[in-house]
Parts: C-alpha cells; structure tokens; sequence
C-alpha cells in the first residue's frame, strides 16, 4: 500500500481512538465538567428560582443575597440569579448560532479555495487577506454600530469577521491533502470534485475545524459581552452578560457582586471552552499519537 494511502487510513483510526479516550485527559475533562455544570445551571435554574427576570421592584433593589434571591436584586430589583440564568441562555446561544454560522460559510469557501486553487483561489485569498488585515474586535464594532445596537446586527458583525479564519485553515489543510495519493486515486477512479471533497477530504478537516470552534467559543463570548458593555448588543430589559456589566458599572463600590457575578460567569464559561479547546487539540493531534 502506497505510504500516503496508508497514513490516511492510519490517522484515521487515530482520531476514532483519539475520541473515546477523550475524557482521560485531565485538561479535557474539567473543561467538560464546568460547562456541563454551567449548563445545567442554565436549564435547571429557572425551576428552582421562579422570580421574573424582567420585572422591576424598586422597593426591593440592591437586596443581599436570601432566600427568595439566591445573588440577592440589582438596582432595580430585578433577581440576579434568575438575570444570570437568562443570561446565559441569551450568551451562549448566541455564540452556539455565530460558531455554526462562521462553520458552514467559511469551511466550504476554504474546501473549494484550496482544491479549485487558480482564479478562485486568488480571489478569495485576496478578499480574505483584506478584510483580515483590520483587527476584528474594531470592525466588529464598526458593522455593529452601522446596522444598529441589538441582538440579530450583533450576530451578523461577529459572523462577518470570524469566518475568515475558519476558510483560512480548512485551505491551508486542502492545500496539503489535495496533492497525495489517496486524492489522486480518487480522481482516477473517476470521483467528481463534490465526492472528493466531501468523502475524502472533509474528514480531514473535521478535527482541526472543531478545535478552532471550541477555542473561539470562548473568545465569541468575550466579544458578545464587550460589544453589549458598550451597548450595542442586547438592549434592556434583555439579560445579557456584558449587559449586566454594564449596568452594575455605576454601583461598583458599594455593590461590587453586581459586577462581580457576571464577570464570573463569563471567565468559566471562557475558561472551560479553552479547556476543551486545549484537551481536543491534543487529543486530535495525530503526530502527537
């Protein structure tokens, strides 16, 4: 068997064995575990504290934390656990929607950029490199604040700036794989470019792909929560995370848990994706195997 067809099935079945041992890596299985807390939290939680996150009390603001307020109230006496809970529902969906966004646009320009090469290449290249050249966090800004402060221009701004990355790699691993045998057999036995990419070379970049999507959930999350603290995210009364930075800002020093619940919240949920991200990135790493 030609040494690259044989590398191909090798790795193959690495990557099969790579998952089930996937939760035997310690960094792998505490990222596992805070979120999977995290997310139970999110679902479980409005079914122990049933206080409405959008209704206002003022006679029951900045509450310490009690019985019928797990966090105790913000300044307007809304609940902060049950804000949190919503929060979270609010956050990481967004982010779960911008990842699966970001996935099919730029992993099928990156397959057909990479195996096409030419023209198409070229031209996309030179998109990708133009738009890439800007710091995304600033043109995020920029789209945002252009098409107006809310939820749907939100996810828009961060899918426009976070595919690139995504055609980026998946063209790079085309670029490599398109040239070895097992490509080229393909060819021969008369398999079209839709079957080629799609049977021989999209499992291969299946592994690096969900990597990277894992590593930015954490970092789409952070964008989320800065772009609503400069309000152009979510818009009250929605719960939001970086909403609700926003808005204990004023009362800091006198209620610092107002600012203080949120920015934990975020630092887990970035911090357990980084786990996984890392975890998996090991685990997938054939060479390592």
């Amino acid at each position: 068997m030609n040494v690259n067809v044989s590398t191909y099935y090798c790795q193959t079945s690495i990557r099969k064995g790579a998952w089930r041992n996937m939760l035997y890596v310690p960094m792998t299985a505490v990222g596992l575990g805070m979120l999977t807390i995290i997310v139970l939290l999110t679902l479980v939680g409005p079914l122990i504290v049933h206080n409405d996150f959008t209704t206002v009390q003022m006679s029951e603001r900045l509450q310490p934390s009690s019985w019928q307020y797990p966090l105790g109230t913000d300044h307007m006496g809304r609940c902060i656990f049950s804000r949190l809970v919503a929060g979270a529902q609010t956050t990481l969906g967004i982010s779960g929607l911008v990842i699966i966004s970001v996935t099919l646009i730029g992993v099928p320009l990156g397959l057909v950029s990479g195996y096409l090469g030419g023209r198409v290449d070229a031209l996309l290249m030179r998109f990708v490199d133009g738009v890439g050249a800007l710091p995304e966090f600033i043109l995020a800004i920029t789209i945002c604040g252009f098409l107006g402060p809310n939820i749907t221009n939100l996810m828009l701004a961060i899918v426009l700036v976070k595919w690139i990355s995504y055609a980026r790699v998946v063209r790079s691993i085309v670029l490599s794989e398109r040239e070895k045998d097992y490509v080229l057999a393909a060819r021969v036995g008369g398999c079209g470019t839709a079957i080629i990419l799609w049977r021989h070379l999209m499992p291969q970049i299946i592994s690096p792909v969900l990597v990277l999507a894992t590593l930015n959930i954490g970092e789409i999350i952070l964008i989320i929560s800065s772009l609503s603290y400069l309000g152009l995210g979510a818009q009250p009364p929605a719960p939001e995370w970086g909403a609700m930075l926003n808005d204990g800002r004023p009362y800091f020093q006198t209620m610092p848990q107002l600012m203080i619940y949120p920015g934990l919240a975020i630092m887990l949920v970035v911090i357990s994706c980084n786990l996984i991200g890392d975890g998996l990135r090991d685990i997938l790493d054939v060479r390592s195997q």
